[in-house]
């Protein structure tokens, strides 16, 4: 039997739970139910009753940045061309692997090979849209395929919160600028 749809008011208790989460595991990792139902502006019982534990909330935050990471390339290429909708889809990126650090640093090591394993086909597919589109127009190299580009910035969730801010976007940029077309 499947789940009955959520009213209004639960679809907008979810999603600031789930924004509220995403806030607070980019902040510092450590994650307390209790002060992200107070942020959500809800009770504990209702935080209970979307996410029975702390691993169901952080799960859907992660799939959450996951479905929103890949909406974003095509949306993008309907308004840039190809290199800057990548440029753009790589800031994007840089936060994505902001909370998936956060996320990684609390749940446990065997939640951790199924969110990755749920990840990577639709982050791969949205990177090969982007890729194909500048293919298409001449702007970026034939020669490299998704693959290549998760190969490349896997580095941004081994960035220490100290460095993130400072060498993200610089390096995103170097790996842009290898992508380019010659």
């Amino acid at each position: 039997m499947a789940d009955a749809p959520l009213r209004a008011d639960a679809k907008d208790n979810r999603a600031r739970l789930i924004a509220a989460a995403r806030r607070a595991v980019t902040r510092s990792g450590d994650l307390r139910l209790n002060a992200i139902a107070k942020e959500a502006g809800v009770g504990q019982g209702t935080l209970y009753r979307h996410f029975p534990n702390r691993e169901s909330l952080l799960l859907e935050v992660y799939r959450a940045d996951v479905d929103e990471l890949c909406a974003l390339a095509p949306a993008l290429l309907r308004d840039h061309l190809p290199v800057e909708a990548l440029r753009l889809w790589f800031d994007r990126l840089a936060d994505y692997a902001n909370v998936k650090h956060g996320v990684f640093n609390v749940i446990e090591a065997a939640s951790r090979s199924d969110l990755i394993a749920g990840s990577h086909g639709p982050i791969d597919e949205a990177i090969e849209v982007l890729l194909a589109a500048g293919r298409a127009d001449g702007s970026l190299r034939a020669d490299v395929d998704a693959r290549d580009v998760v190969l490349l910035v896997g580095y941004l969730t081994r960035l220490d919160d100290a460095e993130r801010e400072a060498r993200a976007g610089h390096l995103l940029a170097v790996v842009l600028d290898g992508l380019r077309a010659r």
